[in-house]
């Protein structure tokens, strides 16, 4: 039987939940890496009203279009590529010399406290960054009213700030500095 597409969507959110924020909500543990044992997820997921398969795992992660979790090669664990805020989890990544410029979506509510502070983490370990201004708008409107940031990347790094490269292409750092943010129009 196919699982709906609507399911999944579901299942996706509750993942990004779980893997990402609150692996202690329903009491799972996740390593340093952010690794959980899949069969863990499933019980502790169950013990909580909430009764996901395998293979609906699997299918999310293979049918993500933004590749957010990732299997191990053993197929027993799964992790959210990035993202995370639960304190336990301190993924470390290849560091990678980002290209000329990249891109921030968010909110226009935020543009103040940007242009004066720059970017910051907030509660997730790393701000994050695109290759392409369609995929900073369309996180920009999960914000509200989407507005681009060009941050220039190259140049940042060039002044001593890492960036990092997760899997699925989405480029993290600790922070960006106000002076190197341009809004877009």
């Amino acid at each position: 039987m196919t699982t709906p597409p609507k399911q999944l969507d579901e299942l996706s959110k509750y993942l990004s939940y779980i893997l990402r924020h609150e692996p202690h909500a329903i009491g799972l543990q996740l390593d340093t890496e952010g690794w959980a044992d899949i069969d863990a997820l499933i019980s502790c997921s169950d013990k909580h009203g909430r009764a996901i398969e395998r293979s609906m795992i699997e299918v999310v992660v293979e049918t993500n279009n933004k590749k957010r979790f990732a299997l191990s090669e053993d197929g027993r664990r799964i992790r959210a590529v990035q993202g995370h805020s639960s304190s336990t989890v301190q993924r470390t990544y290849p560091e990678s010399v980002p290209p000329e410029v990249l891109y921030h979506g968010t909110a226009t509510r935020f543009l103040t406290s940007i242009v004066e502070h720059g970017l910051r983490a907030g509660s997730r370990h790393h701000v994050h960054l695109s290759l392409d201004i369609s995929t900073a708008t369309a996180v920009g409107k999960r914000h509200g009213k989407p507005v681009v940031l060009e941050i220039e990347a190259l140049k940042m790094h060039r002044n001593g700030a890492k960036f990092f490269l997760s899997e699925n292409e989405v480029w993290l750092t600790d922070a960006v500095p106000a002076q190197f943010i341009r809004v877009l129009e």
